[in-house]
Protein backbone atom coordinates (compact mmCIF):
# COMPACT_ATOMS: atom_id res chain seq x y z
CA UNK A 1 0.00 0.00 0.00
CA UNK A 2 1.73 3.07 -1.09
CA UNK A 3 1.31 6.58 0.34
CA UNK A 4 0.63 9.62 -2.29
CA UNK A 5 0.49 12.05 0.03
CA UNK A 6 3.91 13.40 2.32
CA UNK A 7 2.88 12.67 6.13
CA UNK A 8 2.42 16.59 7.78
CA UNK A 9 1.10 15.29 10.92
CA UNK A 10 1.73 12.22 13.33
CA UNK A 11 -1.05 10.90 15.70
CA UNK A 12 0.01 8.39 17.97
CA UNK A 13 -2.06 5.96 20.60
CA UNK A 14 0.13 5.15 23.68
CA UNK A 15 -0.78 2.03 25.68
CA UNK A 16 0.63 -0.71 23.20
CA UNK A 17 1.69 1.91 20.69
CA UNK A 18 4.40 3.49 22.13
CA UNK A 19 4.79 1.69 25.67
CA UNK A 20 3.88 -1.94 26.70
CA UNK A 21 0.06 -2.62 27.44
CA UNK A 22 1.21 -4.38 30.58
CA UNK A 23 2.18 -0.78 31.70
CA UNK A 24 -1.25 0.29 32.30
CA UNK A 25 -2.81 -2.94 33.36
CA UNK A 26 0.05 -4.16 35.83
CA UNK A 27 1.70 -0.86 36.94
CA UNK A 28 -0.94 1.86 36.53
CA UNK A 29 -4.07 0.58 37.70
CA UNK A 30 -2.80 -0.67 40.11
CA UNK A 31 -0.92 1.38 41.56
CA UNK A 32 -4.40 4.28 41.66
CA UNK A 33 -5.99 1.72 43.91
CA UNK A 34 -3.11 1.23 46.21
CA UNK A 35 -3.34 5.01 46.81
CA UNK A 36 -7.29 5.65 46.76
CA UNK A 37 -8.07 4.70 50.74
CA UNK A 38 -5.34 6.91 52.09
CA UNK A 39 -6.18 9.50 49.43
CA UNK A 40 -9.54 8.87 50.42
CA UNK A 41 -9.62 9.49 54.24
CA UNK A 42 -6.61 12.49 53.74
CA UNK A 43 -8.18 14.58 50.69
CA UNK A 44 -12.14 13.64 51.16
CA UNK A 45 -13.00 17.45 51.93
CA UNK A 46 -10.22 19.15 50.21
CA UNK A 47 -11.37 21.86 47.98
CA UNK A 48 -8.95 20.53 45.08
CA UNK A 49 -9.64 16.62 45.58
CA UNK A 50 -13.67 17.48 45.60
CA UNK A 51 -14.08 18.46 41.73
CA UNK A 52 -12.96 14.48 41.18
CA UNK A 53 -15.21 13.50 44.20
CA UNK A 54 -18.24 15.12 42.55
CA UNK A 55 -17.72 14.32 39.09
CA UNK A 56 -18.66 10.70 40.35
CA UNK A 57 -22.59 10.27 40.29
CA UNK A 58 -24.24 11.08 43.55
CA UNK A 59 -24.58 7.35 44.98
CA UNK A 60 -21.30 7.21 45.17
CA UNK A 61 -19.69 10.96 45.79
CA UNK A 62 -21.41 10.70 48.68
CA UNK A 63 -19.63 8.21 50.64
CA UNK A 64 -15.73 7.29 50.49
CA UNK A 65 -16.62 3.44 50.96
CA UNK A 66 -19.20 4.07 48.24
CA UNK A 67 -16.54 5.82 45.77
CA UNK A 68 -14.05 3.20 46.62
CA UNK A 69 -16.20 0.13 46.00
CA UNK A 70 -17.85 1.54 42.65
CA UNK A 71 -14.03 2.44 41.52
CA UNK A 72 -12.50 -1.13 41.93
CA UNK A 73 -15.72 -2.15 40.40
CA UNK A 74 -15.04 0.02 36.98
CA UNK A 75 -11.28 -0.94 36.96
CA UNK A 76 -12.08 -4.86 37.65
CA UNK A 77 -14.70 -4.85 34.66
CA UNK A 78 -12.54 -2.40 32.49
CA UNK A 79 -15.25 0.40 32.07
CA UNK A 80 -13.62 3.61 30.01
CA UNK A 81 -15.55 6.57 31.76
CA UNK A 82 -14.64 10.05 32.17
CA UNK A 83 -15.08 10.44 35.69
CA UNK A 84 -12.90 7.67 36.45
CA UNK A 85 -10.13 8.77 34.13
CA UNK A 86 -9.80 12.07 36.00
CA UNK A 87 -9.47 10.58 38.94
CA UNK A 88 -7.06 8.22 37.91
CA UNK A 89 -4.88 10.99 36.58
CA UNK A 90 -5.06 12.80 40.25
CA UNK A 91 -3.85 9.79 41.72
CA UNK A 92 -0.91 9.25 39.55
CA UNK A 93 0.45 12.62 39.43
CA UNK A 94 1.69 12.27 42.84
CA UNK A 95 3.39 8.74 41.97
CA UNK A 96 4.89 10.89 39.00
CA UNK A 97 5.72 13.49 41.34
CA UNK A 98 7.43 11.33 43.71
CA UNK A 99 9.11 8.66 41.05
CA UNK A 100 7.15 5.90 42.08
CA UNK A 101 5.68 6.27 38.74
CA UNK A 102 7.84 6.51 35.37
CA UNK A 103 6.32 6.07 31.92
CA UNK A 104 8.79 3.29 30.22
CA UNK A 105 8.96 3.72 26.42
CA UNK A 106 9.96 1.29 23.89
CA UNK A 107 13.38 1.93 22.69
CA UNK A 108 12.79 3.29 19.69
CA UNK A 109 10.05 6.04 20.49
CA UNK A 110 12.09 9.30 22.37
CA UNK A 111 14.44 9.36 19.32
CA UNK A 112 11.91 9.19 16.67
CA UNK A 113 9.58 11.69 17.94
CA UNK A 114 12.54 14.24 18.53
CA UNK A 115 13.22 13.69 14.48
CA UNK A 116 10.15 13.85 13.71
CA UNK A 117 9.39 17.27 15.53
CA UNK A 118 13.05 18.24 14.59
CA UNK A 119 11.50 17.56 10.93
CA UNK A 120 8.82 19.89 11.33
CA UNK A 121 6.24 17.49 11.98
CA UNK A 122 3.47 18.23 14.21
CA UNK A 123 3.30 14.83 16.61
CA UNK A 124 -0.29 14.52 18.72
CA UNK A 125 -1.55 12.58 20.82
CA UNK A 126 -4.91 10.63 20.94
CA UNK A 127 -5.49 7.90 23.91
CA UNK A 128 -8.64 7.09 25.61
CA UNK A 129 -6.88 7.93 28.87
CA UNK A 130 -7.59 11.59 30.15
CA UNK A 131 -5.55 14.12 28.75
CA UNK A 132 -3.84 14.74 32.55
CA UNK A 133 -2.93 11.79 31.96
CA UNK A 134 -1.31 12.08 29.05
CA UNK A 135 0.95 15.07 29.79
CA UNK A 136 1.77 12.83 33.12
CA UNK A 137 2.94 10.26 31.38
CA UNK A 138 5.07 11.82 28.63
CA UNK A 139 6.14 14.39 31.00
CA UNK A 140 7.52 10.96 33.44
CA UNK A 141 8.96 8.84 31.02
CA UNK A 142 11.94 6.69 31.14
CA UNK A 143 13.71 8.35 28.21
CA UNK A 144 16.21 11.10 28.78
CA UNK A 145 15.53 13.61 28.85
CA UNK A 146 12.20 12.39 30.77
CA UNK A 147 10.00 15.23 30.04
CA UNK A 148 9.08 15.10 26.58
CA UNK A 149 5.82 16.96 26.59
CA UNK A 150 7.71 19.93 24.41
CA UNK A 151 7.89 17.02 21.24
CA UNK A 152 3.73 17.15 21.69
CA UNK A 153 1.48 19.58 19.72
CA UNK A 154 -1.66 18.67 20.90
CA UNK A 155 -3.41 16.28 23.36
CA UNK A 156 -6.86 14.50 22.75
CA UNK A 157 -8.74 11.83 24.53
CA UNK A 158 -12.54 10.38 24.08
CA UNK A 159 -13.93 13.78 25.98
CA UNK A 160 -12.39 15.88 23.69
CA UNK A 161 -12.90 14.06 20.45
CA UNK A 162 -14.99 10.97 20.64
CA UNK A 163 -14.14 7.14 21.13
CA UNK A 164 -11.57 6.00 19.25
CA UNK A 165 -13.50 3.52 17.16
CA UNK A 166 -15.46 6.02 15.64
CA UNK A 167 -14.54 7.70 12.12
CA UNK A 168 -15.96 10.68 13.70
CA UNK A 169 -13.39 10.97 16.32
CA UNK A 170 -10.83 11.29 13.74
CA UNK A 171 -12.56 14.18 11.85
CA UNK A 172 -12.94 15.73 14.54
CA UNK A 173 -9.54 15.69 15.28
CA UNK A 174 -8.41 16.69 11.89
CA UNK A 175 -10.87 19.53 11.92
CA UNK A 176 -8.97 21.52 14.12
CA UNK A 177 -5.56 21.62 11.82
CA UNK A 178 -7.82 22.81 8.81
CA UNK A 179 -4.34 23.84 7.21
CA UNK A 180 -3.47 20.14 6.94
CA UNK A 181 -5.70 17.62 4.87
CA UNK A 182 -6.92 14.29 6.51
CA UNK A 183 -4.49 12.71 3.90
CA UNK A 184 -1.35 14.34 5.47
CA UNK A 185 -1.93 12.63 9.06
CA UNK A 186 -0.55 9.32 9.87
CA UNK A 187 -2.30 7.30 12.58
CA UNK A 188 -0.28 4.80 14.61
CA UNK A 189 -2.07 2.74 16.80
CA UNK A 190 -2.20 -1.07 18.09
CA UNK A 191 -5.85 -1.54 17.65
CA UNK A 192 -7.17 -2.17 14.20
CA UNK A 193 -10.55 -1.22 14.82
CA UNK A 194 -8.72 2.46 15.55
CA UNK A 195 -6.33 1.99 12.06
CA UNK A 196 -9.59 1.49 10.23
CA UNK A 197 -11.38 3.93 11.66
CA UNK A 198 -8.79 6.63 10.73
CA UNK A 199 -8.66 5.23 7.22
CA UNK A 200 -12.39 5.29 6.58
CA UNK A 201 -11.84 9.64 7.62
CA UNK A 202 -9.41 9.51 5.29
CA UNK A 203 -5.74 9.78 7.29
CA UNK A 204 -3.24 7.05 6.29
CA UNK A 205 -3.11 4.83 9.37
CA UNK A 206 -0.28 1.80 10.20
CA UNK A 207 -0.87 -1.02 12.96
CA UNK A 208 1.95 -1.23 15.48
CA UNK A 209 2.49 -4.52 16.90
CA UNK A 210 4.55 -4.36 19.78
CA UNK A 211 5.99 -7.39 22.12
CA UNK A 212 3.04 -8.32 24.54
CA UNK A 213 0.62 -6.79 21.87
CA UNK A 214 -2.06 -9.81 21.67
CA UNK A 215 -1.80 -11.48 17.73
CA UNK A 216 -2.80 -9.83 15.15
CA UNK A 217 -5.31 -11.90 13.28
CA UNK A 218 -3.84 -13.19 10.15
CA UNK A 219 -6.45 -11.19 7.49
CA UNK A 220 -4.10 -8.10 8.66
CA UNK A 221 -1.40 -7.58 7.68
CA UNK A 222 -3.18 -8.43 3.96
CA UNK A 223 -5.17 -5.43 4.18
CA UNK A 224 -2.98 -3.07 6.67
CA UNK A 225 0.36 -1.81 6.61
CA UNK A 226 2.07 -3.79 10.19
CA UNK A 227 5.34 -2.66 11.76
CA UNK A 228 7.30 -3.55 15.09
CA UNK A 229 9.18 -0.80 15.77
CA UNK A 230 8.73 3.36 14.39
CA UNK A 231 12.43 2.49 12.83
CA UNK A 232 10.05 0.68 10.30
CA UNK A 233 9.09 3.93 8.94
CA UNK A 234 11.51 5.93 6.20
CA UNK A 235 12.39 9.46 6.25
CA UNK A 236 9.11 9.85 4.76
CA UNK A 237 7.03 7.91 7.20
CA UNK A 238 6.18 5.31 4.82
CA UNK A 239 6.82 1.65 5.77
CA UNK A 240 10.03 0.41 4.92
CA UNK A 241 10.04 -2.64 2.48
CA UNK A 242 11.71 -5.25 3.22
Amino acid sequence: MATSTAVKVVLLDIEGTVCPISFVKDVLFPFALKVLPETLKTQWDNPEFAKYRDAFPPEYSSSRDALEAHVRALVEKDVKVSYLKSLQGYLWEAGYASGDLKAPLFPDVAAKLSEWQHKGLKIIIYSSGSVAAQKLFFGHTDASPSDLTPLISDWFDTVNAGLKTDTSSYKTIASKYPEFSPGEWLFLSDNVKEVDAAIEAGMQSVVVQRPGNAPLPSEVPQRLRVIETFDSLDDDLNVRAN
